[in-house]
């Protein structure tokens, strides 16, 4: 092991510090894998202590005034600082840059307090990665890093990001988090392979984002959302929960609505639940062509939606058609659809939708193709078909990716790290 700074033993408690600047309890409407994992660590007996910003669609559990910028409390055992940093999916491109950078000038401070054993920063963006170099340099305390997209890769691949000099630093700082990182974590086949690329020698581990499958804290629906289900009593709902942003490609989904609508089948009905840059972009052009076969939803906080997921037909598993995206994506949502027990129509090939064909837990469609997207939400009108996928489905997130078998690979897979045990 490279770290100088290993000095856990098995059973010892562990003083965490952990960076998500977009980190959010159930009650918010943002992913939870790292409150999750991070109540875990408090159940096993480690301190934790949370850094995060202001996420627009997130909820910290705090709600104290900021002082100096900055406020503090206990949430569920895990010791929050929520620096305030408001950062929302539809802000430009310029404002969340200028956000990302606050936020890691901000936690370098943090990262250099003397009172913790392990620093974990978990992206997007890649830019948390900073106070774990910091630590990791200037305190010789253990850092490992945890791959949500790899980056530049992504937004190179997609043409977000065109500037060489902004791609030139950003691989440079991949380069140093995954070679000054004493282990990483990736959420996707193909991040795991893109950070052995990188850094040969650091360990790595596989460790998905995962199925809730205990129904804890799950809240009744609002009434707004009883209200729909009711007036769309008798049609296949097909739902999208996530954000609206250019890497989804929600426009594949609006095609197929224009091909339904030439069929005539008013019985299938597509929900957008979410918000994103785009958003505004795909309601405008929802309206402009009389799409009455879709509803755009603001986004609904995990402890409803878990409720919500499970009053769907068919959960749509949507990005751009970008190579990067096949195998170097680990999205919330898929995992929520398992769980709630509904096939998954997936519209890009990579690990995921090999997964839907070999468990039969859903349909595969080409990108781009809006007949075949049509055509399989046809055949999915078939209950005696959606029983047989949906049921499969649940297997899968009961075998695979239940979130408390993760869990302890995580937390495993810390503590190896930590006492330089950890394999390559």
């Amino acid at each position: 092991m490279r770290s100088r700074g290993n000095r856990y033993r098995s059973g010892a408690v562990m003083r965490i510090l952990y960076f998500h600047q977009h980190f959010s309890t159930r009650a918010g409407a943002a992913g939870t894998r790292s409150y999750e994992f991070a109540r875990r660590l408090v159940d096993r007996g480690h301190h934790v202590t949370m850094v995060c910003g202001s996420y627009g669609v997130g909820r910290t559990g705090l709600d104290g005034p900021f002082v100096n910028g900055q406020r503090r409390g206990v949430v569920d055992g895990i010791e929050v600082i929520e620096f305030e940093l408001p950062y929302a999916n539809s802000d430009s491109f310029l404002k969340r840059t200028a956000t990302f950078l606050r936020f890691a000038a901000r936690s370098i401070k943090v990262a250099l307090a003397p009172n913790y054993d392990l620093v974990f920063a978990t992206s997007t963006p890649l830019t948390v990665a900073i106070p774990g170099i910091v630590a990791r340099i200037l305190r010789r305390r253990t850092f490992v890093f945890e791959v949500r997209d790899l980056w530049p890769e992504l937004p190179r691949a997609m043409g977000v990001i065109r500037n060489p000099v902004v791609l030139a630093g950003m691989s440079l700082l991949e380069f140093c988090a995954y070679r000054l990182a004493d282990g990483c974590i990736g959420l996707a086949p193909g991040i795991v392979e893109g950070i052995r690329r990188r850094a040969p020698r650091t360990p790595v581990a596989m460790i998905s984002n995962g199925s809730d499958l205990s129904g804890e804290g799950a809240s009744e629906l609002p009434a707004h959302l009883n209200e729909l289900l009711r007036s769309l009593d008798g049609k296949l709902k097909c739902i999208f929960a996530g954000a609206h942003g250019i890497a989804n490609g929600l426009d594949a989904v609006l095609d197929a609505a224009v091909e339904l609508r030439h069929r005539q089948r008013d019985d299938i009905h597509l929900i957008f639940i979410g918000d994103g840059m785009m958003k505004p972009k795909l309601m405008r052009r929802a309206h402009a062509e009389g799409l009455h076969n879709c509803t755009f939803l603001d986004p609904v906080p995990k402890r409803a939606l878990a409720n919500f997921l499970r009053e769907m037909d068919v959960g749509l598993m949507i990005l751009a058609d970008v190579p990067a995206f096949y195998n170097g994506t680990s999205p919330n949502k898929f995992f929520d659809y398992i769980a709630a027990g509904i096939p998954v129509l997936i519209n890009y090939p990579g690990w995921l939708a090999q997964l839907v064909t070999e468990e039969g837990c859903g349909v595969v469609v080409r990108p781009g193709d809006p007949v075949e997207f049509a055509d399989a939400l046809e055949r999915l009108t078939d209950w005696n078909v959606r029983r047989g996928m949906g049921e499969k489905a649940r297997r899968v997130a009961e075998a695979k990716f239940h979130r408390d078998s993760l869990a302890l690979q995580f937390i495993d897979f810390l503590e190896g790290v930590a006492g330089g045990k950890a394999p390559v």
